[in-house]
């Protein structure tokens, strides 16, 4: 299928950042790091283990639930319709928007990514500032905030979150996109690998696990946010700790600045597949 030059720019972009992701080359900090971590984990007993990561992966899929089927997502879906209907006002359902122009899909979606990287910012300086409850609430409040996000980047690329297949690759580019960036490649393989293996992407048959050892790293950075974030809270400037708000605030505008990212990558690859270049077209 012939191609605009903006979907071939947009291609071309999307194979760079696939080559980086493959290419990325962990320090030996890292990889002493990820020693560290899996033999720590490794000293708790197999079911404890099991058992852990079985009710994370309970609390991501009730989570995914929860923000699908609330007003305020039902509102951002008739606003992603709406913006879609000034390209094309015949656009009557989510599935639509894939028939929009590459560029108009991605203008509507850097809309939604913006408001959330924002969100973020905000919230970041707001567990900065407060005190520990508000800080507490911080681990809960960027699951919402970023799992929000890819399904909101899912749907402007026309993509419902409420089927079997959609609701498990919607978790699971969460889950890839909060991976450590040596990580991340591995997650994207698999994302691509359950794209070739679904027979009709309505019904789910590949791995449901979400969560590993692997995937502890940034809850742990979280918690060491937070521990920096009480040192230097009592340090204030005309009354305000600005210097706890500002690693707040940065540190969460920066994961969700990886979340969205990788979630708009993942959903341009599935933009591409619609128009029928072949996966191994891509690669």
């Amino acid at each position: 299928m012939s191609l605009t030059e903006r979907e071939k720019k947009v291609l071309a972009e999307l194979r760079n950042w696939e080559n980086l992701l493959a290419n990325y080359e962990p320090n030996d900090l890292e990889l002493a790091y990820d020693r560290y971590l899996e033999g720590s984990f490794s000293l708790l007993p197999e079911g404890v283990q099991e058992q852990f990561f079985s009710k994370f992966d309970n609390w991501l899929f009730h989570l995914h639930s929860l923000i699908q089927g609330s007003q305020l997502q039902m509102d951002a879906k008739e606003r992603i319709l709406s913006a879609g209907r000034l390209f094309n006002s015949e656009l009557d359902s989510i599935s639509d928007m894939k028939d929009l122009a590459i560029e108009q899909i991605q203008y509507i979606a850097d809309q939604q990514i913006a408001r959330h990287r924002l969100y973020s910012f905000l919230q970041g300086g707001l567990s900065g500032s407060g005190g520990s409850l508000v800080l507490g609430t911080d681990i809960p409040a960027m699951a919402v905030v970023n799992l929000r996000a890819v399904q909101l980047i899912a749907m402007t690329y026309g993509f419902e979150v409420n089927t079997p297949f959609e609701m498990m690759a919607a978790l699971k580019v969460f889950h890839a996109a909060m991976m450590p960036k040596r990580m991340q490649s591995t997650g994207w393989n698999t994302l691509m690998e359950d794209l070739t293996q679904a027979e009709d992407h309505y019904f789910y048959i590949g791995n449901e696990e979400l969560t590993d050892v692997t995937w502890l790293e940034q809850p742990i950075k979280h918690m060491m946010k937070a521990l920096v974030i009480l040192v230097f809270r009592k340090k204030q400037l005309q009354g305000l700790p600005l210097i706890s708000m500002a690693i707040g605030a940065g540190s969460n505008y920066q994961v969700t600045r990886r979340v969205t990212e990788f979630a708009q990558k993942y959903y341009q690859a599935r933009y591409f597949m619609h128009k029928g270049v072949a996966l191994d077209e891509r690669y």
